[in-house]
């Protein structure tokens, strides 16, 4: 061999020799070691058979190797790198940007098949040297910036695990701050997903968070802002999407002036797709949405896949870019499998393409064990080189591969569950421990540090233990404690209106709220009460009325939905509703009865009509009943449906127990149990007028046949089992069934 044909360079920490221009690899001699990185985590396996086959599913023994060698290699990779303090434009090292969190995603579904628990135990270790927090505290722009919040993913994972509460609070910390301006009114002329990259990073840590809380709001603004993109990037003609509105114009065009379709681009939005499903209740009201831009890419892409197995990195000019690449072929993999898996693609049309590209996809497997043939960072296609590495494409690889290993198995049902909870041994074999201090040196000193941390443990107050909150001051009784009825409106609580009476204790939002919070609307509010006075106000005085203070507290989440017993127009198998009342007029307050009226502006039915309300709320001493007549106006004299609903719930316990009686005209609803116990609502409507029973994502719907302008009256009632009078849904369902509702109109 002449050495002249011979030329070094480094490439991730190897020494490449470009040989015949052909890259041989050899490991160079790691740096030294970084603190807190394990001598094991250094070496990667054996390098298996990567020679797979596209005419038959592969074992999956051989494909778990195949992972667990390429996941060994990346974290090898990573973990001889020093680790850098700022995580912004990171490209090998552990980081908390998005390059990172993407292997990251893929590493932690492969530590649930694997036995190498040391995938599991550099997973927690970055997470814990990250302190399960985020980038973007520089600018509130950037609190909102999806690529940032990709690594929520790893914390999720590790909650759902381990169940430790510290590990999600920055998560929701962060969400909270996003729900806001996801679920913006106003619509702005820029995107907060403005790239169609972010539909990977963002939104299926939104909808994991709801399938972990049971709090439906990050799911539902999630939804909102995903639309939105969707409705700017996607080309529906070409079953794909844009990389962001600048491949929209004449500047940006691909050979023979066509539209560039960047490959990774189109991967990132049907990977997350598939992660997004994985955690979307099958009842979600918009799921099909998704289900069916992830069914129509699937069959574009299958169309565009080349003969060698991958995809073109500008999907429609494949001779421009006629090189091997791996980032967005990896991810095409991963979803049709993902979607053959799941049952929402069609297995004999789908198969031989996914075979066909997994055994491509080996091909690639340089052999430090990393994936090559990897775009570069960036915004469109460009040329690839064999040795282009990144974490992303790996992370991409393992999900890929994790679908291969269950091709042969039945299809899944979705919602995915979340996995199942390690136990304490688990937990101890994948948490690396802080190192003892540099002074703790000899027998004698590590004698006396062991002691020290027993001590701690023993000493320090620990709520998991007690399995119970700290306890919180109870309110002093107050010197009137007469029981009465009371209405009030409440203009230092951003125009609520509260009423309550010696069993139970309602409000709805009024103007000031509708401006402040976006989503807020029409539904009823419960207060869980347990005294016979009048509470709410003493409740308000503490900035967090959400603590049980022995009076009561409001835990009921109302959200998007009903609550207990708001309306709306059900027209075209979807329900249509007003926002929070315009005007108030407190009718009686302070003795045996609670009377207002509230008018709700106009609000649209479709584009069919416009409806507007006005109500009468009354709730006498001695009642659990709330009695509502209201008076719908519309724009058209045709008969309205009018839907009554309950919020939905979903919880540990389950979803609750729902019954409907339209001989009677109930509809019932004891939710499931929850730290502050168990809520009950029952809506009580003139069997007469009863259409029927419908639901939404959100609620359970009574259907009522309502002719505009006429007068109608239906209750609302409400028992908390950790009040004084009901202690079981037993006890509930038997006191609503003995109820005698007058349905008669009563000026």
């Amino acid at each position: 061999m002449n050495v002249r044909t011979i030329m070094l360079s480094t490439v991730c920490g190897l020494s490449v020799a470009m040989i015949g221009g052909i890259p041989a690899y050899a490991q160079t001699s790691a740096p030294a070691q970084v603190a807190g990185i394990e001598a094991s985590w250094l070496k990667a396996p054996a390098r298996p058979n990567l020679n797979f086959s596209s005419d038959s599913i592969p074992s999956r023994q051989s494909v778990l190797s195949a992972l667990d060698y390429v996941a060994a290699s990346q974290i090898a990779d990573m973990s001889r790198r020093p680790i850098q303090l700022s995580t912004g434009s990171n490209l090998s090292e552990i980081s908390s940007n998005w390059v990172a969190a993407t292997f990251y995603v893929g590493a932690a579904r492969l530590a649930r098949e694997s036995e190498n628990k040391d995938i599991l135990r550099f997973l927690t270790a970055t997470a814990e040297h990250y302190n399960y927090a985020f980038r973007g505290a520089r600018a509130e722009r950037l609190l909102l910036n999806a690529d940032d919040v990709a690594i929520g993913d790893l914390y999720q994972e590790i909650y759902a695990r381990r169940g430790q509460q510290g590990v999600i609070m920055p998560l929701q910390q962060r969400l909270d701050y996003m729900v806001p301006h996801l679920n913006r009114v106003q619509e702005t002329e820029s995107l907060i997903w403005w790239w169609c990259d972010a539909l990977y990073m963002a939104p299926p840590v939104l909808a994991r968070q709801t399938a972990l809380t049971g709090d439906p709001k990050y799911l539902r603004a999630m939804d909102k802002e995903w639309r939105r993109t969707a409705q700017r990037l996607w080309v529906e003609s070409d079953r794909l999407f844009l990389r962001d509105e600048r491949f929209n114009d004449e500047h940006h065009k691909g050979g023979g002036g066509q539209p560039i379709y960047w490959s990774r681009g189109n991967g990132w939005v049907m990977g997350g797709l598939a992660r997004t499903l994985e955690s979307m209740p099958a009842d979600f009201e918009g799921r099909e949405f998704y289900v069916t831009t992830f069914t129509k890419m699937a069959g574009r892409i299958k169309e565009l896949q080349r003969s060698d197995g991958l995809w073109a990195t500008d999907l429609n000019d494949p001779k421009s870019f006629p090189e091997a690449e791996t980032s967005g072929s990896a991810f095409f993999v991963y979803a049709l499998a993902w979607g053959i898996n799941h049952g929402l693609l069609d297995r004999a049309t789908y198969q031989p393409a996914v075979l066909k590209g997994w055994t491509a996809l080996n091909r690639h497997v340089l052999p430090n064990g990393l994936i090559g043939a990897a775009q570069k960072t960036g915004d469109r296609p460009v040329p690839t080189k064999a040795e282009d590495v990144g974490p992303y494409a790996t992370g991409a690889y393992l999900l890929a591969g994790i679908e291969i290993m269950n091709l042969g198995g039945p299809a899944q049902s979705l919602p995915e569950a979340e996995p199942a909870r390690d136990d304490e041994a688990t937990i101890l074999a994948t948490t690396p421990q802080p190192i003892a201090p540099v002074t703790v040196i000899g027998d004698e000193e590590k004698k006396r540090r062991d002691a020290e941390m027993r001590a701690t443990r023993a000493l320090a107050y620990d709520p998991a233990t007690l399995k119970r909150p700290a306890a919180v001051e109870k309110l002093t009784p107050p010197a009137d404690q007469t029981p009465r009825a009371v209405a009030r409106f409440a203009p230092d609580r951003f125009d609520d209106l509260l009423w309550e009476n010696d069993k139970v204790a309602h409000r709805i939002y009024g103007p000031a709220l509708q401006a402040r919070e976006a989503p807020s609307g029409s539904g009823i509010d419960v207060w869980a009460k347990r005294v016979r006075y009048p509470y709410m106000d003493r409740q308000l005085k503490f900035p967090n009325y959400h603590v049980d203070r022995g009076e009561g507290l409001d835990y009921y989440d109302v959200g998007r939905g009903r609550g207990a017993g708001g309306l709306g127009i059900w027209y075209d198998n979807k329900l249509w509703t007003s926002r929070n009342f315009s005007t108030y007029e407190i009718l009686k307050t302070g003795a045996d009865e609670a009377k207002f009226k509230v008018d709700y502006r106009p609000w649209p039915v479709d584009m069919a009509r416009k409806v507007w309300e006005t109500r009468t709320f009354s709730l006498p001493l001695g009642s659990n009943f709330t009695r509502m007549t209201s008076t719908l106006s519309s724009d058209s004299k045709a008969p309205l449906i009018v839907a009554i609903g309950i919020t939905k719930r979903k919880g540990d316990a389950g979803n609750g127990v729902v019954t409907k009686d339209a001989k009677s005209g109930t509809l019932s609803f004891w939710e499931p149990a929850s730290v502050n116990g168990t809520i009950g609502i029952t809506i009580a409507a003139d069997p007469a007028m009863v259409a029927g029973f419908a639901e939404d994502a959100e609620n359970y719907l009574i259907l009522l046949r309502v002719t505009p302008g006429q007068p109608f009256t239906y209750y609302m009632g409400s028992a908390w089992d950790g009040g004084l009078d009901f202690k079981s849904r037993e006890a509930w369902d038997a006191f609503v069934s003995a109820q005698k509702f007058s349905f008669a109109h009563v000026k």
